[in-house]
């Protein structure tokens, strides 16, 4: 394999001009593949078509049908409970989507403050940090309410800590969006010192908050995955129970869209939220929520479920990374993470050659996330970063996308380097 940096202007001439053959080639086949977002495949689907069978709803005394429980029924508040390894009582059972909890929780805050704290509408500045690249959602929302975002580096451990705990002091500074475990689009999973830190967080604003998007919770892809450290073990040995408000949802193990959600957080912010709540809904789908647990019962657990959903994904991303290394290995053009599990492998490319390869990419029939989305305002500074969601497309038109994904960023490495 060649160093690009280190080949003659002839061979980077000729490289690129195998490069454009191979890359006609594809051009011609007239595709249309998608690799823009991390939704599950048909396979991934139907192992949750059980969750259609009708189960019985009058449980614990409880009619499903009719209004009533706020927080969620006590089966599923206790099936989460068990997943994230909090007390039941610290759990509150959502709509079909995690996102919105998020929304709904940073809302409450610009509008109402956090447990008694200032609205941050009130407030003549309100920002928050933001590991990048991270997840496109959790900009939205910030950008949305005009939340001035700050760029935390992610490291191989997690966010850049030294420069979480410099930027703290600043008041205005009123919280941070962390995806713990298999970072999106990284896949980097938080240390047990970096989980530490975080916890030990002195910030200056006092109802400074983490979002801790846990989404991707039990989402192996390998029998041997990633362990995260319980933030709630840790948060009280600080003082700082109240610091962090944590999501995840059945997104991505049985329907997107029709699943359920679930937030955990201290005695406090329950408190807090469900006033809230009781102004907002009289209840979510408690009948979807019994689906769910009867569904997981019946299927042995919801890690026996997820399995499944790893023997499926598996191939896929095995797929993709040996493409990338087979293509732009040695090469010195590209860098990646293998991942051991979630949804997506993070490609950085040559400096100033992302947003090419994606003009390249859908040229030639391939959609990806759009450059830049992995960072706040949609502006990557360095022009780097490519957000791979290898899920949906059938094992075959994968290898292809794998391939005209290759062959661009080679090409517009070389493109670079001899417009220099």
């Amino acid at each position: 394999m060649s160093d690009y940096l280190k080949m003659t202007k002839e061979e980077l001439n000729a490289e690129k001009e195998t490069l454009l053959k191979r890359f006609e080639e594809y051009k011609s086949m007239g595709l249309n593949l998608d690799m823009s977002r991390g939704k599950p495949c048909k396979e991934q689907l139907d192992l949750s078509m059980g969750l259609l069978d009708d189960p019985d709803y009058t449980v614990d005394g409880i009619d499903l049908r009719n209004y009533g429980i706020l927080e969620g029924i006590p089966s599923c508040r206790k099936l989460f409970g068990d997943l994230l390894g909090v007390d039941m009582k610290n759990i509150l059972i959502g709509p079909n989507a995690s996102l919105s909890l998020m929304f709904d929780y940073i809302a409450q805050c610009y509008s109402h403050g956090a447990c008694g704290g200032t609205p941050w509408s009130k407030l003549p500045e309100v920002k928050f940090l933001c590991p990048v690249p991270g997840y496109d959602r959790h900009f939205t929302i910030l950008e949305y309410f005009n939340i001035k975002m700050i760029n935390v580096d992610m490291k191989d451990d997690g966010p850049d800590m030294d420069a979480v705990e410099e930027l703290i002091k600043d008041e205005s500074v009123k919280g941070m969006f962390c995806v713990p475990k298999y970072s999106n689009p990284q896949g980097i999973t938080y240390t047990d010192e970096v989980v530490e830190r975080i916890a030990a967080l002195k910030p200056a604003a006092k109802d400074f908050k983490i979002i801790w998007d846990n989404a991707y919770c039990i989402h192996e892809i390998y029998d041997e995955g990633d362990t995260l450290l319980n933030i709630f073990d840790v948060l009280p040995k600080y003082g700082n129970d109240d610091m962090v408000i944590e999501v995840c949802s059945t997104s991505k193990m049985t329907f997107p869209g029709a699943g359920i959600s679930a937030l955990a957080a201290s005695d406090n912010n329950i408190a807090d939220i469900k006033k809230r709540l009781n102004c907002q809904t009289i209840s979510y789908d408690k009948m979807n929520q019994y689906r769910h647990v009867a569904f997981f019962e019946k299927v042995g657990g919801i890690a026996k479920h997820m399995k499944k959903h790893a023997d499926i994904m598996r191939p896929k991303f095995e797929m993709v990374l040996a493409h990338l290394e087979k293509e732009l290995g040695g090469k010195n053009i590209a860098s990646w993470i293998k991942p051991r599990g979630g949804y997506f492998i993070s490609l950085d490319v040559m400096n100033g050659c992302a947003k090419r390869v994606g003009e390249l990419c859908k040229e030639a029939g391939v959609t990806l996330t759009n450059v830049g989305a992995t960072y706040p305002y949609g502006l990557d500074p360095d022009d780097k970063n490519i957000r791979i969601a290898p899920s949906l497309p059938p094992v075959k038109e994968l290898d292809l996308a794998a391939q005209i994904l290759c062959v661009s960023v080679q090409l517009a490495a070389a493109e670079k380097l001899l417009n220099g």
